[in-house]
């Protein structure tokens, strides 16, 4: 799917910063979006539609930061981040990290 200019910087930057903190992750395809695994198990995806850049950091991830979503429209496992508004850069740092410690502790 190609998407604007604008969108497209969007989700560069989600995928840089993805990589910048998970950076043994491995990037992958998985539900119609890109996304991320590491040891062997879903780390993020993230995907662009019409009003807001989405991003699905797993149930944990959301409930990590949950207290930190109140501008923003959520759910279990995702969190949507308007296009009209700048991307949340540290909380994405924030969620990346907690997962890549997450997925690196299970066995």
């Amino acid at each position: 799917r190609s998407f604007s200019q604008p969108i497209r910087k969007r989700l560069d930057l989600i995928r840089a910063l993805i990589r910048k903190h998970a950076p043994a992750a491995i990037e992958m395809m998985s539900y119609g979006m890109p996304g991320y695994k590491l040891n062997r198990r879903p780390l993020v995806y993230y995907a662009a539609f019409k009003n807001h850049v989405g991003l699905y950091p797993t149930a944990s991830g959301i409930e990590f930061v949950k207290h930190e979503l109140i501008n923003y429209k959520w759910a279990k496992g995702s969190v949507q981040f308007p296009n009209d508004q700048p991307l949340p850069i540290a909380l994405i740092k924030k969620i990346v990290s907690f997962r890549v410690k997450e997925n690196m502790s299970m066995k």
